[in-house]
């Protein structure tokens, strides 16, 4: 649970490490403190490869972005608007770090605790998440469940999820809200898009 909330008195070991998605070469940086320090993980791979890339445009907001991977990659791939949001401090230094090695100029990174920091007003074409499965089902289905608030009409969320982390049980609920999509699924992983239309 720590790693989300307060890592400041932690060690720092902070590594570069260049990851290939979909022919995109992105340079990240990982440090202790941070979900997945050593590699991306599979879910995020996964998802960045899975999601339509050619349907997605406008605002993004990737909720729970990390170290940046997902942000990073739709802001390199897309000429979206993405902004990135996170509770753990040493993971958006990271992500700043990464934004401006990457040379992107089309990204926003800011301290968030789920949408705490989002203005109410502010409205997204794309929502994603990777949600963070340790910090608790309460904070997972904050951030799935409030997307709504936070997506324009045709908005989509899209997120990955375990089997054995409650996938089935997060579809059912997802389904009173949205139209829920699974797009594919791979060892335990689900990936699920959600709209209104």
């Amino acid at each position: 649970m720590g790693q989300y909330f307060d890592n400041a008195k932690l060690s720092s070991n902070m590594q570069k490490y260049d990851v290939i998605i979909k022919n995109c070469k992105l340079t990240l940086f990982l440090d202790n403190g941070v979900f997945s320090k050593s590699k991306l993980d599979f879910g995020t791979r996964f998802l960045l490869e899975t999601i339509p890339l050619d349907s997605i445009s406008g605002d993004i907001l990737d909720v729970g972005c990390g170290y940046g991977p997902i942000g990073l990659f739709l802001a390199k791939m897309t000429d979206s608007n993405v902004d990135m949001c996170d509770v753990n401090k040493r993971a958006l230094h990271l992500s700043l770090i990464a934004s401006k090695f990457n040379k992107l100029k089309n990204v926003n990174i800011f301290e968030s605790n789920c949408y705490s920091s989002v203005p109410t007003e502010k409205k997204y074409d794309v929502i994603i998440t990777n949600p963070p499965i340790r910090a608790g089902k309460k904070i997972v289905y904050e951030i799935v469940m409030n997307a709504k608030n936070y997506l324009k009409e045709h908005g989509k969320l899209f997120l990955v999820i375990r089997k054995e982390q409650g996938a089935k049980s997060m579809i059912s609920d997802l389904e009173k809200i949205y139209n829920v999509s699974i797009l594919e699924k791979s060892k335990g992983f689900f990936i699920i898009s959600c709209n209104f239309d």
